[in-house]
């Protein structure tokens, strides 16, 4: 945990932007939070899947609160920015090693993100590329000299730096872009392979292979009009399946996890892939909602909040309605939206920005930066919400990726008032600046933070409810169990809204523009100054 006083000297010192203007009569009412969360959450909006009549439900609500509120369309005169999307659903998957055979949702899920209806890879030569990564500035190329036109890569998940703990490889512990089932799959593309399979490991991973099988199955979106590369077919292989495969070979997988972390590392397994697949494609629209608060005196420039509002949708008779991942987070920023209405108007203007398809690849804000409302380049910053704190009250407000920019400066005055500390994420391991909408504005160069909650209990009694609640929402990530509760304690989330209002208040009426700081990938994209 970092003390206020201890953070980085090339912060901006922003001593006296806690002097915003704040609504007179407005306070943040926990009712109204639970009350968005259990609607959103409900089963009639049957998991918020995108191009459902899920999404219809939710843009729908989205908009008449934002009316309400007397917020402006964001987009003209409408509240919404259409997203192209294509949607593939898999109604066959089956593999095929030497003609062993792995049980689709049990050894394995496949996907293809390509036009093919029917898919057939046959006599496809196997080899194992270690971590699949290809990450010049650490001179790391699992690829090198290696030519896997057709073939099909069996690779690690995440970083060699996570595995080992070494902070001189990669960045230690904290797992790099190159760690992400995204990169490993986009690289399997440019390198020309037919099919990819990612090892699934639960730690390294940072979720079980239950996870996989609710996220991975089912209707699966990609944007359309892309030319994102894909192999053919890609998938996860459960850790068990991967051994038996390796075996095929006369491999151990532990020993080749060992060996995977000291170099790259490429292997001919000497076997034979053959993966078939069914999937129907169709195109469809799905939607942003933008809500904004045009600025005084410089209405050109943003200052933007973040929050996904779709989830997985359901299967069968299971609803995965996602009430902490993510209409928590969406109704925190329905709150602070509701906050900015009744405040005077900062010189800024100041966005909210509900984005589609997080669940199935930052869809929706990848499609927001490639395709701004608001140029990028007067973009101040953006504050993402990805699920709230139920948890309770904390002594810490922990932020994701801590010490990426200087927009983390905005965070102190308020947090100093509630004598609370910023601490990093628990398991920066899991890669956790790399999952949610921010990044896709970082990667254009514009500072995003992802922050809430905390680790640390505010007392006894705190600690107490913490442990309750989190109990009660063990394994919910991405199943079905992820509902609303009353048993919820929203006391520390209310708190968090208070410090997202505050620091985006204050950058909305200041005069400088945040950046990334020199230990972050993104700091020639927008260097603090």
């Amino acid at each position: 945990m970092l003390r206020l006083t201890a953070l980085p000297a090339l912060l901006l010192a922003i001593s006296g932007c806690s002097q915003v203007p704040s609504a007179p009569d407005f306070a943040f009412d926990e009712a109204r939070v639970r009350a968005d969360i259990q609607e959103l959450a409900s089963d009639r909006y049957q998991g918020r899947l995108p191009t459902t009549e899920g999404e219809t439900l939710t843009l729908n609500y989205l908009e008449s609160q934002f009316q309400a509120m007397g917020l402006k369309p964001g987009n003209g005169d409408s509240y919404r920015q259409a997203v192209p999307m294509m949607r593939h659903t898999t109604s066959n998957a089956v593999l095929s090693v030497d003609g062993q055979p792995y049980r689709y949702l049990y050894d394995m899920v496949l996907n293809s993100f390509t036009k093919q209806p029917e898919l057939s890879i046959t006599d496809s030569d196997v080899v194992f590329v270690g971590y699949g990564i290809n990450a010049p500035e650490y001179g790391w190329n699992d690829y090198a000299d290696l030519d896997v036109a057709g073939k099909t890569v069996v690779m690690l998940v995440n970083d060699p730096g996570f595995a080992t703990g070494d902070p001189s490889l990669f960045k230690g512990s904290t797992m790099t872009y190159y760690g992400r089932w995204d990169y490993k799959f986009a690289e399997a593309g440019r390198q020309g392979a037919a099919a990819a399979l990612i090892i699934h490991d639960t730690k390294p991973a940072s979720y079980p292979w239950l996870v996989v099988q609710n996220s991975w199955t089912g209707t699966q979106l990609g944007l359309a009009d892309v030319d994102d590369p894909h192999p053919t077919v890609e998938g996860w292989i459960k850790k068990d399946a991967a051994k038996t495969l390796l075996a095929q070979a006369g491999y151990e997988l532990e020993s080749l996890m060992d060996k995977a972390v000291k170099g790259p590392l490429s292997i001919d397994l000497k076997l034979s892939a053959e993966a078939r697949l069914s999937q129907t494609i169709e195109r469809a629209t799905s939607y942003n909602i933008l809500a904004t608060l045009p600025g005084t005196e410089r209405p050109e420039e943003q200052v933007i909040y973040t929050a996904h509002w779709d989830h997985i949708g359901s299967q069968g008779d299971q609803i995965y309605n996602g009430a902490m991942d993510n209409a928590s987070g969406l109704a925190s920023v329905l709150e602070i939206a509701r906050a900015f209405a009744a405040a005077p108007a900062p010189k800024r203007s100041v966005t909210f920005l509900a984005v589609t398809g997080e669940e199935q690849g930052l869809l929706g804000s990848r499609f927001y930066a490639a395709n701004p409302i608001y140029p990028l380049d007067k973009t101040a910053g953006v504050f993402n919400a990805d699920s709230t704190n139920i948890y309770g009250p904390t002594q810490d407000f922990t932020v994701v990726g801590l010490g990426q920019s200087s927009l983390e400066q905005y965070l102190l005055p308020t947090l100093e008032t509630q004598n609370r500390q910023l601490s990093r994420e628990s398991n920066p391991g899991a890669g956790g600046y790399f999952r949610s909408d921010h990044f896709s504005f970082a990667q254009k160069g514009v500072p995003a933070l992802f922050a809430g909650g905390g680790r640390i209990a505010l007392n006894d009694e705190a600690a107490a409810s913490r442990a309750r609640v989190m109990e009660l929402m063990k394994g919910c990530y991405h199943n079905h169990c992820d509902t609303y509760r009353p048993e919820w304690d929203l006391r520390g989330a209310m708190q968090d809204l208070e410090v997202y209002y505050h620091a985006g208040q204050a950058l909305a009426n200041d005069d400088r523009w945040p950046g990334f700081l020199a230990g972050s990938e993104f700091h020639t994209l927008r260097p603090a100054i």
